[in-house]
Order: structure tokens, then C-alpha cells, then sequence
């Protein structure tokens, strides 16, 4: 058996027949520019963003066996790190070239946040050098839809969602000067959002524990205080906010109503596509309650 160095992403060891079953795709899988948008816009649509293993009080695993049996076989979702490790294992095993990288969801700030988040930079095998690769990111929860080309300034029209890439200075600071990072837009009903920043840095598979580690049980971390899911769909986004569900258009039209910790397992299940345990659901009504 050869020693896991820890570079890659095992996309010898995943269940692709099962994953493709689960996303509906049933096409081309030729590595290809075309093939990624296919599976990165069925992934999307299939599975769902949610933190809920942290409200009922178990860890996120990220290895590729319990990635697999929490988004492929069960009727569940995850957050980045499961989603963009999963979808790595997978454009590996087909082929494409992958390098993770970590990056700050701003959501329109200005403060430096801390990295939080992983995404990935993708290019088919018979890409020329001079051609730009694609951003991937099937794990943020509001899209995009399909990948977006690495190229300054170039905006992407997806069913009605906007999201645009462009390049920026990394920080103010004098000793950055010429140091370029990435910025990730996208146009809410606000209007144009610095959603992420990110350098072309190489993150790997154990720089994922450790990011998991903070975001799934450090008290500062929003997603250890309340319920978080999305769906993210040509027609409409839900999100899941605690207790408060907001159904946004790509016009920009948004409702949002609040429900009763009760109602939550059924509106994860009809809106999500999040079925829980029949034991997790007491416990879920239980952490809302209390």
C-alpha cells in the first residue's frame, strides 16, 4: 500500500458512478471546458449548503469516505470545505488539473476577515499555457452557477446572476506594492458586492482540517452560532438563517419570512432538499429553542 503524502485528492477512491447518480448527470465526461460547466451547474443544483452537523453537536469530517456518505448517498448538503473536496476528488479522477485555494468572504466589507473559505482553480488537461483557467466553487452556498474564466474584469451573465472576477492590490500597504490578489463579485439587489479576495496560493488537503477545524467550532465562528443553508437554483436562491428564510429572484425581488423552530425539518426538506434523521430533528427544534 503506498503512503497518502497528502497532495492530490484521491479521485481514485471516488464513487463516481454514485456522484454523477446524485447530481444528475448522465453526459460527456471528457475533460473538457464544457464537461466542467456540466457538472459544476448540476453540483450546484443537487446538493445543498447547510452547517446543520454543527447544531446537532457532531464533527465535519473531511475525509473522502465521509464527504461521500454525507453528499452523495444521503439526502444531505455541506459547506465549502466537504462541497470543493468532494468536487476535487472527483474533476481528478476525470482528469482536470486542480489547485484548492483559500480565500476571505468580505460580503461588501472592509475589515480583513480571516480565510475561511476554499475554492478551486481549475484547467482541462489540453488547455493552452496561455489560455486562462476557471475559477470552481460549488461550495459557497449562492453560486455561481457554472465556473468562471480567470480574466480581469470579465462579467458573467448566468440565468439572470451576475458575478464578474477582477484583479486588486493585496493589501494598502507599501511592501505589497505589485502583489496582485483576486476579488470575487457579485450582483445581489444591493447591486455589485466584493463577495471574496483570494490569492493564487496552493492550499491543500490538511490546510482544509485545519480551516474546518476554526469555522466548525470556534464560538466567533458564525457558523457554530445558528442554522445556515442555501440553495442555489436559475430561478431563485433560498437561504436559511437561523430561523428566518429568505427566497431572493435574479431580479432582485426578495421575501423573507420567519418560522417556528418546528417548521424548520420541514422546510429544509421542501425547499433544501435537506431530509434529516428522525432522532436529529428533535434535536435541531431543541438547539433553536434553546
Amino acid at each position: 500500500m503506498t503512503e497518502d503524502l497528502g497532495y492530490g485528492w484521491q479521485g481514485d477512491l471516488v464513487d463516481l458512478p454514485a456522484y454523477l447518480k446524485r447530481i444528475g448527470h448522465d453526459c460527456d465526461l471528457a475533460p473538457t471546458a464544457g464537461t466542467l460547466r456540466a457538472l459544476h451547474r448540476a453540483h450546484v443544483m443537487s446538493i445543498p449548503f447547510e452547517n446543520l452537523e454543527i447544531m446537532l453537536g457532531r464533527p465535519i469530517g473531511l475525509s473522502l469516505d465521509a464527504v461521500q456518505a454525507k453528499l452523495v448517498d444521503a439526502p444531505r448538503g455541506g459547506y465549502c470545505f466537504e462541497h470543493n473536496r468532494l468536487f476535487a476528488a472527483v474533476l481528478e479522477r476525470l482528469g482536470y488539473e486542480i489547485t484548492a485555494l483559500a480565500s476571505r468572504v468580505m460580503m461588501g466589507g472592509q475589515v480583513l476577515r480571516p480565510c475561511s473559505h476554499v475554492l478551486l482553480h481549475v484547467r482541462p488537461p489540453d488547455l493552452p499555457p496561455d489560455e486562462p483557467g476557471w475559477l470552481c466553487d460549488v461550495g459557497f452556498g449562492g453560486g455561481p452557477l457554472e465556473p468562471l474564466r480567470f480574466r480581469d474584469g470579465e462579467e458573467a451573465e448566468q440565468d439572470g446572476w451576475g458575478f464578474r472576477l477582477a484583479k486588486e492590490k493585496a493589501t494598502p500597504t507599501p511592501w505589497a506594492e505589485g502583489g496582485a490578489e483576486w476579488a470575487l463579485y457579485q450582483r445581489l439587489p444591493k447591486g455589485w458586492t466584493r463577495r471574496q479576495t483570494f490569492a493564487l496560493n496552493e492550499t491543500f488537503r490538511i490546510d482544509f482540517d485545519v480551516l474546518n477545524h476554526y469555522v466548525s467550532t470556534n464560538p466567533r465562528s458564525p457558523f457554530t452560532m445558528r442554522p445556515f443553508t442555501q440553495r442555489f437554483l436559475p430561478d431563485v436562491h433560498y437561504v436559511l438563517d437561523g430561523t428566518t428564510l429568505t427566497t431572493t429572484r435574479p431580479d432582485g425581488t426578495v421575501e423573507t419570512r420567519a418560522l417556528a423552530p418546528g417548521e424548520l425539518p420541514e422546510v429544509l426538506a421542501s425547499r433544501f432538499g435537506i431530509v434529516l434523521d428522525s432522532e436529529d430533528v428533535p434535536r435541531l427544534i431543541a438547539f433553536l429553542r434553546a
